[in-house]
């Protein structure tokens, strides 16, 4: 597979080439455009394709499409739902964590499932539910912004608040916890965060979506304290 990432970072773009009877997995409503020798099959992948904690209660979709080159080269493309960067990550035998909502395709050679790192953070009181890209082959994660690299040394530690992780190495160590007590999360307008620990890499994105409709939510008429005195007919 032959592919680039055009627009990028504000609206980033992957056009993926594929080869006769190459296929690449996308999440669903990825999909942008396509040659006509490209088929579309929905499938759960061979070991249950996103299964993880967070797909049964709502979040990462349990589906996903794979798209196909039938008989010569075709091309796909592909997009976040939100404006934002996609980032390319070549696994090779590895494991690479990526956060609800972060996973946007992948070759058909990656697994997907959710191991024991979405469980951690679960018990840990994140609302995050990684799941574990194993394998070898090319993953694309999406980011609402841009996306950030921090390089983690043996011992280093970082810390990240949970709503803009994006993905981190398996060699990396990981923990979720509140911003100090429920005094300081409450006065300082943080809540939870993840904490990283090195040898490794941590990506991020500069947005963070929820905080994002937040302040758009309230700047809507009606949503003032005032909202109350404004009668409106129709």
């Amino acid at each position: 597979m032959q592919f680039e990432i055009t627009h990028r970072p504000s609206y980033a773009h992957l056009v993926a080439e594929l080869g006769p009877s190459e296929t690449i997995r996308a999440e669903p409503g990825a999909m942008v455009s396509h040659s006509p020798s490209i088929s579309i099959e929905t499938t759960t992948s061979r070991d249950g394709l996103l299964d993880s904690a967070k797909s049964m209660l709502g979040g990462e979709s349990l589906m996903a499409n794979e798209f196909t080159a039938e008989g010569e080269t075709g091309t796909v493309t592909l997009s976040p739902t939100t404006p934002g960067d996609i980032y390319h990550h070549e696994l090779n035998g590895d494991t690479l964590y990526a956060v609800d909502g972060a996973y946007l395709a992948s070759g058909t050679e990656v697994d997907i499932d959710s191991e024991f790192g979405g469980l951690k953070s679960v018990l840990a009181g994140a609302s995050l539910v990684p799941l574990a890209l194993n394998g070898t082959g090319d993953v694309f994660v999406e980011a609402f912004g841009g996306i950030e690299t921090v390089e983690l040394d043996h011992g280093e530690s970082y810390i990240v608040d949970n709503e803009n992780v994006v993905a981190w190495e398996g060699s990396v160590d990981f923990d979720a916890r509140r911003v100090g007590g429920l005094k300081s999360t409450l006065l300082s307008g943080e809540g939870l965060v993840m904490e990283f620990t090195g040898p490794g890499t941590v990506w991020y994105q500069t947005r963070g979506l929820e905080t994002f409709t937040d302040a758009i939510a309230g700047s809507l008429p009606g949503s003032g304290d005032d909202a109350g005195g404004i009668d409106v007919d129709i």
